[in-house]
């Protein structure tokens, strides 16, 4: 692929950071793409949507804006005429009028998915060993364990507040199935790409494929940017 005219802007989900994206952005830029990860503070869905402008004033545009997660109902908040499309990597996308804790738990979770419960400060953290369990069950033992190491917790703020008309009824998204999933139920996975009218792919892939398993969400991505320039 020659350089790109199409920005990609990739948000992380709840108990990450941007490093999370590491072994997404060096393959998306040896394609010719510029690639920016938004940093989310995780204090709410409103400082997170937020947060995310602030980096979409940085860039030229078009943008085709990936989220991890939670990141789905993030990336869907923003406004910004510069969003081309959308790409959900095992991500939420509830509709106008839900939380994101309607749609995460809209599914019977599975046997091994943590329970989560708010500390004093109304801020969430998932438990050391979920990372091994649930979170990234296909990375390495090390990566677990960094992961575990450096998460970042999501206030309950974040998840309770209903959304507004999400921006996948404006635009074209892409969804990343992940039939593995044990955070968030791939039977969710199914209903929210269905209503979404995604261009959606299933891969038996965990929670986290942007670590365990880059190659699906590169290709994606390339997809959603492929497509976009096709287009114009």
């Amino acid at each position: 692929m020659p350089a790109s005219h199409t920005d990609v802007v990739l948000v992380h989900g709840a108990w990450a950071d941007g490093s999370s994206w590491s072994k997404v952005i060096g393959p998306l830029e040896a394609e010719g793409v510029n690639v920016v990860a938004a940093p989310l503070p995780l204090t709410s869905l409103a400082d997170d949507v937020a947060a995310v402008d602030n980096v979409l004033e940085r860039v030229e545009g078009p943008v085709v804006l990936a989220g991890h997660a939670y990141a789905g109902a993030v990336i869907a908040e923003t406004r910004s005429p510069k969003v081309a499309s959308l790409v959900y990597i095992a991500a939420l996308a509830p509709d106008e009028g839900e939380t994101v804790s309607d749609v995460f738990y809209r599914s019977k979770p599975h046997p091994k998915a943590p329970k989560l419960e708010p500390d004093p400060h109304g801020l969430v953290w998932l438990p050391h060993e979920a990372f091994a369990e649930a979170f990234a069950p296909n990375a390495s033992p090390v990566e677990q364990e960094i992961l575990a190491a450096v998460q970042r917790p999501l206030a309950t703020n974040s998840i309770g507040v209903p959304v507004h008309r999400p921006l996948w009824k404006d635009r074209p998204s892409w969804f990343l199935i992940a039939e593995k999933d044990r955070m968030i139920a791939p039977d969710t996975h199914r209903f929210m790409a269905g209503r979404m009218g995604a261009n959606s792919r299933e891969r038996p892939v965990d929670h986290t494929p942007l670590i365990t398993a880059p190659g699906e969400v590169v290709d994606i991505i390339l997809d959603a940017v492929r497509d976009l320039e096709t287009t114009a």
